[in-house]
């Protein structure tokens, strides 16, 4: 809450970043470089997970939900936000210099109107701002951290590529060292992992319940699972 306190002099008493700024006082530093910050914060994430995360939030931009609305000269990472009834729609996307974030919606929640969505109404709103930011505050690639490398993969597949693939459908994901994942095997998530869920018609024949929904509705639910009744597939 608080950030500086400084007597009537200007002299700082305190201090709430404890960082050390090697350079601050340096005369020198040219107008278009911060000065040197050394951090002695605590990392609450692994390197290598952040940076693939951060991965996948440039696929909104360069191919996902923002892609027909940002359009900047640098990497842009982000995610696009759309409620039920597009009541409340944002963007949250950053460079590696600047984050910013966007959020539409009226103070008493009613729909936004057929069409609204994150990427389509916040993210204009964002490419405006952040083109002026960086002019001012510049941008370049995201650091890749040590300790891992890129496969090729194919998009749409899943296939894993030669190292010199290229096309559109072509997209560079980092995994640890180590942890190369194995290619060639599928996971059947959907009626096989949850064949023993109960049908509708099943749940209304054998010991389903009558309750009353929020909006006064009469509906029928099935009786609690337990561990042996539905599986972990049958949940997603």
């Amino acid at each position: 809450l608080v950030d500086r306190v400084q007597d009537r002099y200007g002299k700082t008493i305190y201090r709430h970043d404890q960082r050390d700024c090697t350079d601050c006082a340096d005369p020198a530093i040219p107008d278009t470089r911060g000065p040197r910050i050394v951090t002695n914060r605590e990392r609450v994430m692994n390197a290598i997970t952040a940076y693939q995360l951060t991965s996948m939030m440039q696929g909104v931009v360069t191919r996902g939900t923002a892609s027909s609305q940002i359009k900047l000269p640098v990497p842009v990472a982000g995610k696009t936000g759309t409620t039920n009834e597009a009541k409340d729609v944002w963007f949250i996307g950053f460079t590696s210099t600047i984050v910013a974030g966007c959020y539409i919606g009226h103070d008493r929640p009613r729909p936004l109107g057929r069409g609204t969505y994150g990427g389509t109404t916040c993210g204009p709103v964002f490419q405006e701002f952040m083109k002026e930011a960086i002019e001012k505050y510049g941008g370049g690639k995201f650091r890749v951290p040590p300790g891992g490398h890129f496969i090729k993969i194919d998009r749409y597949t899943g296939a894993r590529l030669s190292d010199d693939a290229s096309g559109a459908s072509v997209v560079a994901e980092y995994f640890r060292d180590g942890e190369e994942p194995i290619f060639g095997i599928s996971y059947d998530g959907g009626f096989a992992m949850g064949s023993n869920l109960p049908l509708i018609e099943e749940v209304e024949r054998y010991g389903g319940r009558e309750v009353t929904t929020s909006s006064g509705k009469k509906a029928v639910v099935g009786p609690k699972a337990d561990f042996g009744s539905v599986s972990s597939g049958g949940l997603y």
